[in-house]
């Protein structure tokens, strides 16, 4: 199982959504972190990082080693979460 390193925009976002909803998440990262690659994750163009859906939320994650990275989680249906990590490689 990878530990998990969460990002400091990811941990904000999480602490602002609702129970159901957080723990819908936290179910995702969870199966994620026994088996990073599901069938439905894809590689994001252009960068190193990986996104899968839970929901109506996506979540970028990254396997570093025996880290899992999850810099950015954000709305499915909205390109915000895209914009957010174009800042975030930016820097």
């Amino acid at each position: 199982m990878l530990n998990l390193n969460l990002g400091k925009p990811a941990k904000r976002y999480l602490e602002k959504l609702p129970p159901k909803h957080f723990r819908q998440i936290d179910r995702k990262i969870e199966q994620l972190r026994t088996q990073p690659f599901p069938q439905d994750s894809k590689l994001l163009s252009g960068c190193d990082l990986y996104r899968v859906d839970s929901g109506e939320y996506r979540i970028v994650y990254k396997v570093i080693g025996e880290i899992l990275y999850v810099p950015l989680i954000g709305k499915r249906n909205d390109d915000e979460v895209y914009k957010r990590l174009r800042r975030l490689l930016q820097r």
